[in-house]
């Protein structure tokens, strides 16, 4: 496949996406999710009724993952006294392994 850019071509985005831009795919995929519950949202709800408690569980775990965006704890909000745990926590681990 040619490329379609010449060596110093103005057109190309040297600097990418800028920090904090939203992720256009993402937000697709999140619309295109909640359109299909809206639209089948008694289907689902039956569904949904008929599994057992376990499976309506995963159910819903595995939906969260679409909507929620993960968890994350970094690494400056955490406390000194937390930052020693972690590190002998993973000093014990490298030394058990």
């Amino acid at each position: 496949m040619a490329n379609p850019f010449t060596k110093n071509d103005p057109r190309i985005n040297r600097k990418g996406r800028p920090k904090g831009s939203p992720n256009k795919t993402v937000e697709e995929l999140r619309s295109a999710i909640k359109h299909f519950i809206d639209d089948n949202l008694e289907t689902l709800q039956a569904d949904f009724d008929k599994l057992e408690p376990k499976d309506r569980l995963a159910f819903v775990e595995r939906l969260l993952k679409h909507v929620l965006p993960p968890m994350v704890t970094s690494l400056e909000q955490l406390s000194e006294a937390d930052l020693d745990i972690l590190l002998n926590k993973l000093k014990n681990e490298t030394v058990n392994v």
